[in-house]
């Protein structure tokens, strides 16, 4: 594909071409702007496409893997698309990661290409020095990084004209697992999504792919984007799926512009909003209460009537601080529940939750998915159980681990853990999570690291760390602690066991409190039961996340 050739907009979307498409129809509109520089439909265009060819003259193939550790930045989109039209796999790495993880990261997702931030800096160059051997190539953004090329050298030598070829590529995103090393979520490409193939996208799907192919195109037909007046505001890191699916792959699709946030601040959100005529964005509840919390003269300062779709998800919401949003801002909030690693997922507008308060919606009539008893038995109407989707087609699987694979299927349906009900109506309610997983601020914290950072402290005996009740963050990190004899349970060692862990970890990922005990409850195996550590601070909730 040349320049020459004029993209139709089914060719664009078959082909994974999109941008390529909206760089023809509006190349001077405004793709990306952040605090690092902007770049419009056409410029964003040109510079995947240069780097495309940097990568494949590099030696990389279709499948190989390409890893960055980048901030919210143009370049992050231009590896990204990169990726997305050459065949490769991108793994956007967490620059919050402390410790050996983003190297970790690096050699197990077999990245061929390493594109890493100045301001991240040392656990680059670490990166680099353990998976030297493996990487054939290595760019530095913003800045020199020692043993790096300089990336804007190498991308702007290249050619800039669309690739000949394009092969629709994939992420693969990491998320930790409750041993502490993350797990990257994998699925094999399609060979019917690829250039050349018999059948597009949506032929010969499975009722699982149909019904997420669904969920997708009710929550795009709500968000109704309009190329020419509307724009977007990325409110987290593009490192997170929500963030990447919702604030950037989303509008650009749609010819939409998007402004990148640095770092998240509440008052700086609205300015934002006001600025640039924000129209769409994601939160999570965590930005809701804060954006409450400011003092009604700093909200009042800022313009926000452009805003009609703020779609929130992945961490449940109080209701009260949904109808509080709703009530500022005008019913234009959305919401979402589904899986990461595919399904049919849940959608509710706000007129319709308003209806349904506390719901996350109605699966799209073509899903399968199902709540059930501890036995696999599918539950009634209105009673609690596990929660289920039925696998797609091209199923998931955590790269390299086919232990925790396969401890995530039941036959053809696969859990999260969460758990919840249905009502007459076929609404879906959550109400707990039967993994361990803490999600503070829609992020998830395994609390196995917090532990075993804590057993490595002398004053330690044994240690559970759960997640507790908390109206601003979802749920809080607590370590309930048993000491070793001699050691007093006072404030002095809160503070030293807390300072210990965010040494270790990132601050997220450490203990707000801390309570002390004499005895954890334990299986006979010696295993602590976390949930019955956890249930007394849940006691008289409805909802147990």
């Amino acid at each position: 594909m040349t320049n020459a050739v004029k993209l139709t907009l089914p060719e664009a979307t078959l082909t994974g071409m999109t941008l390529a498409y909206h760089a023809q129809e509006r190349p001077d509109k405004m793709a990306v702007i952040s605090n690092y520089g902007n770049r419009t439909f056409a410029e964003l265009n040109a510079r995947a496409n240069q780097l495309a060819r940097v990568f494949r003259d590099a030696g990389l193939k279709p499948d190989d893997g390409v890893a960055m550790l980048l901030v919210n930045r143009p370049e992050f989109l231009e590896v990204y698309y990169a990726c997305m039209r050459a065949g490769f796999r991108v793994t956007p790495i967490n620059w919050h990661l402390t410790g050996d993880n983003a190297s970790y990261i690096v050699g197990n997702c077999e990245a061929k290409a390493f594109i890493a931030d100045i301001r991240c800096a040392q656990p680059a160059i670490d990166a680099l020095q353990d998976n030297h051997s493996q990487l054939k190539l290595a760019l530095a953004v913003g800045g020199d990084l020692s043993g790096f090329q300089a990336y804007n050298d190498l991308v702007d030598s290249a050619a800039a004209g669309n690739i000949d070829g394009p092969e629709i590529g994939g992420q693969m995103l990491y998320t930790s697992g409750t041993t502490g090393r993350p797990k990257g979520v994998y699925r094999q490409r399609s060979a019917a999504a690829l250039p050349g193939g018999a059948v597009s996208a949506g032929e010969n799907a499975s009722q699982a792919s149909r019904a997420a192919a669904e969920t997708t195109a009710i929550s795009m037909a709500a968000a109704a984007y309009d190329a020419e007046t509307d724009r977007a505001l990325c409110t987290g890191p593009a490192y997170h799926a929500a963030p990447l699916a919702f604030n950037i792959i989303a509008p650009l699709a749609a010819g939409v512009g998007t402004v990148l946030m640095d770092k998240w601040d509440p008052e700086e959100t609205l300015r934002l909003v006001e600025e640039y005529d924000i129209t769409h964005t994601h939160m999570v509840a965590t930005m809701f209460h804060r954006l409450l919390a400011l003092p009604a003269a700093t909200r009042d300062k800022y313009r926000v009537d452009k805003l009609r779709y703020v779609l929130h998800g992945a961490a449940p919401c109080p209701v009260h601080v949904k109808q509080s949003m709703m009530a500022w801002l005008g019913p234009v909030v959305y919401e979402y529940y589904a899986a990461t690693e595919g399904g049919g997922g849940f959608f509710i507008g706000p007129q319709e939750w308003l209806t349904k308060p506390g719901s996350v919606g109605k699966a799209p009539p073509s899903a399968d998915n199902k709540i059930c008893d501890d036995d696999g038995n599918e539950v009634a109407t209105g009673t609690v159980g596990t929660i289920y989707f039925r696998a797609p087609e091209i199923r998931f699987e955590y790269f390299k681990d086919t232990a925790k694979t396969a401890g995530s299927y039941q036959g053809d349906y696969f859990t999260l853990g969460d758990m919840g009900y249905f009502d007459a109506d076929g609404y879906l309610f959550l109400t707990g999570r039967s993994a361990e997983t803490i999600i503070s601020g829609g992020v998830n914290i395994y609390p196995q690291e917090t532990d075993d950072v804590l057993l490595r402290h002398p004053a330690v005996a044994d240690v559970c760390t759960i997640g507790i009740p908390s109206e601003e963050w979802g749920e809080d990190v607590k370590s309930v602690v048993m000491l070793k004899p001699g050691i007093a349970p006072d404030q002095g060692t809160v503070a030293e066991l807390i300072a210990f862990v965010r040494e270790h970890l990132p601050a997220f990922k450490a203990p707000r409190t801390i309570d002390f005990t004499d005895d954890l409850p334990r299986l006979p195996s010696g295993k602590i039961q976390r949930r019955l550590v956890r249930e007394p601070y849940w006691a008289g909730r409805d909802r147990q996340i």
